[in-house]
Order: C-alpha cells, then sequence, then structure tokens
C-alpha cells in the first residue's frame, strides 16, 4: 500500500516516539494510565498508539476499527499521544514488519516499542521477535500479577546483559538496541476482556 505522509502523524527529527501496540477492544483508562506514565518514565516526546487490524494471536476477532480509533480517542486525550491506524496504512499486519516500515518512513526519529509485562512474558512467541528487540529498545510497563513471568521470560534471560535499570529509565529514549526497561508502575487492574464480557462493549460494536 502506498502511503502518504498526511497519512501519518508528524514527528521531527531526533523526536523519541513510544509505539503501543494493539487491538484495542475497547481502549480504557488503563491504556491511558500506561501511556502517561511511558511518556514520563521514559523520557518520550510522543507516544502513538497503534490500533491494528487485528491480533494474530487472537483467533476472535476484534470490532470494527473506526469503533475503536473512536473510543481511543476518547479515551487518550493529551497533546503528545497519537491515535492511529498506522499498520492499516502500512498494510502490515506484524510487529516487525510495521517497524521496519515505520523506520523507512521516520529515518531521522528514534522509536521505542512499549509493553505490558505480560506481552514480554509471551514475547518469543512474535514473529521475528528478535529482529523487533535489535531494531528499537523495549519499554516494558509492569501489569497486576505479571512481574515474575516477565522477569523470567525466554526474552528477559536473552536479553539481560541488555537491560537498563528502572532508576536509568530516561536512558532508554536513547539507548542504541538492543535495550530494554522494566518499570513498576501504580497499575489499573482492568482489562479489555473484562470490559467485553460484561458486555458494556460489543453491544455497542456489533
Amino acid at each position: 500500500m502506498h502511503v502518504l505522509r498526511h497519512d501519518i502523524p508528524y514527528a521531527a527529527a531526533g523526536q523519541a516516539i513510544g509505539l503501543l501496540g494493539g487491538s484495542f477492544d475497547p481502549a480504557h483508562a488503563g491504556h491511558a494510565h500506561i501511556t502517561r506514565e511511558a511518556l514520563k518514565r521514559f523520557g518520550l516526546d510522543q507516544v502513538w498508539w497503534l490500533v491494528s487490524p487485528g491480533n494474530p494471536l487472537k483467533s476472535r476477532g476484534p470490532a470494527p476499527i473506526a469503533d475503536r480509533l473512536a473510543q481511543a480517542r476518547a479515551v487518550m486525550a493529551h497533546p503528545r499521544v497519537r491515535v492511529t491506524a498506522i499498520e492499516a496504512r502500512l498494510g502490515t499486519r506484524y510487529t516487525a514488519q510495521t517497524l521496519r516500515g515505520l523506520q523507512r518512513l521516520y529515518p531521522a526519529q528514534r522509536f521505542v516499542w512499549l509493553m505490558g509485562a505480560d506481552n514480554l512474558a509471551q514475547f518469543h512467541l512474535w514473529q521475528d521477535w528478535q529482529d523487533i528487540a535489535q531494531r528499537v529498545p523495549l519499554g516494558i510497563i509492569a501489569r497486576p500479577g505479571q512481574r515474575i513471568s516477565a522477569r523470567m521470560s525466554r526474552a528477559a534471560t536473552l536479553y539481560a546483559p541488555y537491560r537498563i535499570a528502572g532508576q536509568n529509565s530516561r536512558q532508554l529514549a536513547h539507548a542504541d538496541a538492543p535495550a530494554w526497561c522494566f518499570i513498576n508502575v501504580p497499575m489499573m487492574n482492568v482489562s479489555s476482556s473484562a470490559i467485553r464480557a460484561a458486555g458494556g462493549w460489543s453491544a455497542q460494536t456489533r
């Protein structure tokens, strides 16, 4: 797919941009909370939400992307956060493909991939996961009940020599990959799956 520059967010040369990907089905206050923490703790200039067409690791399809984008923008109103459908624009489905496309479009910017600790625990299941780790720094944000499994994960073990201590988290955005940092933040124990199970989302989007 041909992507025009006006279809995607603006970023000045040298800016550090955190990327938070997911289905956001639906976006909720927990997503907004970790985004604000990432901006502050990792020294980022912006955070972009990448609302995906679909999660390859999930068998169930998400709600229509237009509904998920609208909900995400209602939840995350911040001058340095952009809610995007970049993966749909790029025609990519996997994180590694998306990062390659973004780095081609933004050669003068720095990207940091943001994820919850639960995603680090299964990171080795992602397509080309080692390419991701070699391509951009990783900002890991603790979620309830996931700290031990994340720290004992295959990815954490393999890249242990490249870990940046939590007290030095603001160095992450300007570190050369591979680099990763695990931070503990006060968490909101809310999830998209719980919201869907309660009927507060699926009923209004199907």
